[in-house]
């Protein structure tokens, strides 16, 4: 199986390992990236070299050219939508990194190109794949908690520098922490619910990745850079966490909140709650949802990596220990290597379809209006090609 790459980054270079790791016929023909050096260089650090790959600066220039079997997209966010429907063009298979739009008009134009495509999609949603959410959805549909009817779901982010630090932080290439992080959650909730959202009010906060500091501002040249507990100094030789970038945290021009809740109302009338926070660290990180129905309630948490049920009307409480805590996305992503490659084989249909990916993203856009309205917002029904 031949695929090609259109935006060879961090998270296309991280998930190749995930196929190239099952050992099922898939080799990397060609990449499009306006970097092909520095594409070049990552590849050869698992031993892929040219002339095995062709390189191009431009997408369309590679997908007229190749004769592939897949496609993966890893381009910036704000790319992510154009280039998917270059490819649903021609009806090949396609991994689509989240989120698969940030705007409107790029839902639309997905929604309208899904409409005409062959191409089976699968978005990157690995958390709905994770062995942890697997068990806990298997639990709800036991019907030992009896019918969900509130959810609380919570991601306190351990490296949330990330997004004051790089490129993260500049909102018209990502849509914000709603489309970057939530979607992911949002989706997760969708799924362990089994229902769809219809209306979110939101409200976000900005208290303490803010500061007078210039825009612009590295954290090399300010003069606060040995004492400043963002500064790469610091965070390297004191704090013991990565260093994700030099851009200063405390800048006019940081971008993004640095913490948020949606309310989010389901079909039945059921409402689940959840919050994201992008200051916590170390022990503080915690990311999971508790699922309350009359009869139990079952929680989970990827971090410490347990699952547990309280049962209402007894004296039991049931505790299940994973192991995967430490393999990537918590699991998540070796089930989406395995299903892109059902996809490109035909041998199977995508389990996270491009309509989960544009529903995730459209929630989060009108959580990301509510948020600046202080008001609800209906999240329209979605259907191929649907005006959004």
């Amino acid at each position: 199986m031949k695929i090609g790459i259109i935006g060879y980054g961090t998270r296309m270079h991280y998930f190749l390992d995930r196929l190239l790791e099952l050992d099922a016929g898939v080799e990397v023909a060609a990449i499009a990236d306006i970097d092909t050096a520095k594409a070049a260089r990552l590849l050869a650090e698992k031993g892929i070299e040219a002339p095995d790959v062709r390189f191009y600066e431009d997408a369309d220039e590679m997908l007229a050219q190749e004769a592939l079997d897949g496609v993966m997209i890893g381009t910036r966010c704000a790319l992510h939508a154009e280039m998917a429907v270059k490819v649903m063009q021609r009806n090949l298979p396609l991994f689509l990194e989240k989120p698969v739009g940030i705007t409107f008009a790029d839902l639309q134009l997905l929604s309208e190109a899904e409409e005409a495509s062959r191409s089976e999609v699968i978005v990157s949603f690995p958390l709905r794949n994770t062995p942890i959410v697997k068990l806990t959805r298997e639990i709800v549909d036991s019907g030992r908690l009896g019918t969900i009817e509130h959810a609380q779901a919570v991601n306190n982010v351990p490296y949330g520098g990330v997004y004051y630090h790089s490129w993260y932080r500049d909102e018209a290439e990502t849509g914000g922490l709603f489309l970057q992080k939530a979607t992911h959650d949002l989706d997760c909730l969708n799924y362990l619910i089994g229902q769809q959202p219809v209306s979110v009010a939101a409200m976000a906060s900005k208290q303490v990745f803010k500061g007078d500091k210039p825009a612009g501002l590295r954290c090399g040249d300010c003069a606060d850079n040995r004492v400043c507990p963002e500064s790469p100094y610091v965070l390297k030789r004191f704090r013991d966490e990565e260093v994700t970038g030099d851009q200063c945290a405390f800048a006019v021009d940081t971008g993004n909140h640095d913490s948020a809740s949606v309310l989010i109302r389901y079909a039945s009338g059921m409402h689940a709650v959840y919050s994201q926070n992008f200051y916590s660290r170390k022990a503080a990180a915690r990311r999971g949802v508790r699922l309350i129905g009359y009869e139990g309630t079952a929680e989970f948490d990827f971090y410490r990596d347990e699952v547990n049920v309280f049962m209402h009307h007894t004296r039991r409480v049931e505790n299940y220990k994973l192991e995967a805590a430490e393999l990537p996305h918590f699991g998540g992503d070796s089930a989406l290597a395995l299903n892109f490659i059902g996809v490109m084989t035909g041998q199977e249909k995508s389990a996270t379809p491009l309509s989960m990916g544009i529903r995730s993203a459209l929630t989060c856009l009108e959580a990301e209006r509510s948020s600046k309205s202080d008001a609800f917002r209906g999240i329209p029904a979605m259907t191929a090609g649907a005006a959004i």
